[in-house]
């Protein structure tokens, strides 16, 4: 696992300062939430000017932003230092507006493990097409971007979210990280207007989905009451997957064990190859039933078989280095063993 330098490190710090500082002088001046204000604010950075409508703000606020925005040259840092500093900016955000759980962003190193574990995946490809079937702010698929950029030739990578806030982020983060997304505003659980694709990542959020009859169409949709979204969305990703294609899903450790699974398992092993299921360090979550694990599934056809070891395991601590790179290079293993052959 790579460390930052200490350049980048000084670099993430000055641009989080300048979209802090922009970001609540615009809260303030303009009478909005944080979040409305950071978009605001992106869009200024962008566009290289402060805009103005309606007097709103004033000459001395706008002098202030202009200085602000002279502070970083955002332009000449690379996409990993502007991802970081927008993550900084997106958790206080979640402080400052009191965002709801299901549309926080996934944590900078569960995305990194994700984006890992597929960059030994998919390394070596000429091309990639690449879902988030949950996009939320980008800080998931922008993470697995970069990662994959190393590894990978031509990607498409394409984002799918229902909430325009939370995709105008999205959108905001990838022009800043100078990325190319192709990012589409709708549920996730109608007929996906992207195309079939290689490789699936996804935070599930988790709950009830409130459209019965749309939920009526999956096979895993509950006997009665409402479905539970994260079920449907593992069935909407295998369907959207390339035969031999891979999806890699945040779940909460508990999926297969709710009285609510048993659809879900149900309609697994005929549509499915369960290949590995990694529980996070449970000292990341409050309790036990926050803990969330790395679920990965892979679509029959193609190269692709049931493995015969499914990878079972529990990540160390991540303050235990030593336990943590061990564990990575048993995962790594398994992959070239177990998965790699089949993709070839």
């Amino acid at each position: 696992m790579r460390r930052r330098n200490v350049l980048s490190q000084e670099q993430t710090e000055t641009l989080f300062k300048v979209l802090d500082e922009s970001t609540t002088t615009l809260q303030a001046a303009l009478a909005t939430s944080y979040l409305d204000a950071f978009i605001e604010t992106g869009d200024n950075l962008l566009n290289d000017d402060v805009q103005v409508e309606d007097g709103r703000p004033d000459a001395a606020t706008v002098k202030r932003l202009t200085a602000l925005y002279q502070q970083a040259a955002w332009q000449q840092y690379d996409a990993e230092t502007v991802r970081r500093a927008i993550q900084l900016a997106m958790l206080k955000a979640i402080r400052v507006d009191e965002i709801q759980a299901n549309h926080q962003l996934t944590p900078d190193t569960i995305a990194y493990i994700m984006g890992y574990l597929v960059t030994r995946l998919e390394r070596g490809k000429d091309e990639l097409t690449l879902l988030d079937l949950t996009v939320g702010t980008g800080n998931l698929l922008t993470a697995v971007v970069t990662q994959l950029q190393a590894v990978v030739g031509k990607i498409d990578a394409y984002g799918v979210d229902n909430d325009d806030t939370m995709l105008a982020i999205a959108q905001l983060s990838s022009n800043l990280q100078q990325m190319s997304l192709n990012l589409v505003h709708q549920d996730a659980l109608d007929p996906l207007l992207v195309p079939a694709s290689d490789l699936v990542v996804a935070d599930l959020p988790i709950g009830y989905y409130p459209v019965d009859d749309n939920a009526a169409g999956y096979a895993t949709h509950a006997k009665t009451g409402h479905s539970f979204v994260h079920h449907l969305l593992l069935e909407q990703a295998i369907h959207q997957l390339k035969p031999g294609g891979i999806g890699v899903f945040l779940v909460p450790s508990q999926l297969f064990q709710t009285a609510e699974a048993k659809g879900l398992l149900k309609w697994l092993p005929h549509n499915a190859y369960l290949q590995g299921l990694l529980n996070l360090p449970s000292e990341l979550f409050a309790n036990t039933n926050a803990q969330k694990a790395i679920l990965i599934l892979q679509k029959p056809g193609a190269n692709a078989k049931q493995v015969k070891q499914v990878m079972l395991g529990e990540f160390p601590s991540f303050k235990d280095q030593s336990a943590f790179q061990k564990f990575v290079a048993e995962i790594v293993q398994w992959e070239e063993q177990n998965l790699m052959t089949d993709r070839a």
